[in-house]
């Protein structure tokens, strides 16, 4: 295992070492310590590693993430795993805005509560969170899967297009074109592989699937006021 001390060394030396791996380095494990809330921690990784962060961090950890797991054993600050593209981010505490964001693939675990806008404009990526997210998640989202196993905010999935969303507790409001959809066997079995992926305990037929309308793809003046 690779210790890396952020606060003695810094954040520029750490990801220039993370972004010199590649796919078969024997560098395989780090432990990231005295992270403070940092910003821009392990961004833009493409390796099949192991980021262990001990502590908070601040603004888009892991984003851009590729291959890699990084694993933050602690709260998560704004744009967390944002444009992600492959591999695992896992936060134990809770995470700001706009986790996820953009993200094309991979998978997401938020141990704890979500902000706002959590997953907006999403493009692929999973998204599993044990608790609450905020208001305006899952914005303009394009493809993917949300699962939610508390609460969800005001206009959750507005403008969606075809991305899915499970919540297993109330939704404040949903969004413009965002309604609740059937359940179908695809959909439980699909559900069910996400909830043992994020390690939660919970089962399928506990939650809503929620997605797009349709009705906002093509313009239409009767629906004006909605876009």
């Amino acid at each position: 295992m690779q210790t890396f001390d952020l606060e003695a060394e810094g954040l520029r030396k750490l990801n220039a070492q993370l972004h010199a791996q590649s796919a078969d380095t024997n560098q395989t494990v780090w432990d990231i310590i005295n992270p403070k809330g940092s910003h821009a921690i392990a961004v833009g990784l493409d390796a099949p590693i192991e980021v262990n962060v001990r502590g908070s961090t601040g603004y888009y950890c892991a984003g851009m993430n590729k291959q890699a797991t990084v694993h933050i054993h602690g709260s998560a600050g704004p744009g967390t795993a944002e444009n992600m593209m492959s591999g695992k981010v896992i936060v134990e505490g809770d995470a700001s805005q706009y986790a996820g964001a953009t993200g094309h693939g991979g998978t997401l675990i938020i141990k704890g509560n979500a902000s706002s806008r959590c997953g907006i404009s999403m493009k692929g990526i999973d998204i599993i969170v044990h608790g609450n997210i905020g208001h305006m998640s899952a914005f303009m989202a394009q493809s993917g899967n949300i699962v939610v196993l508390g609460d969800a905010g005001d206009a959750l999935g507005d403008s969606c297009y075809e991305a899915r969303f499970f919540v297993r507790g109330s939704v404040k409001s949903l969004g413009a074109d965002c309604i609740e959809k059937e359940m179908r066997p695809e959909h439980i079995a699909m559900l069910e592989e996400l909830l043992k992926r994020g390690e939660c305990d919970a089962k399928p037929e506990e939650f809503k699937r929620y997605g797009s309308a349709r009705k906002l793809y093509n313009f239409d003046v009767d629906n004006a006021g909605a876009y």
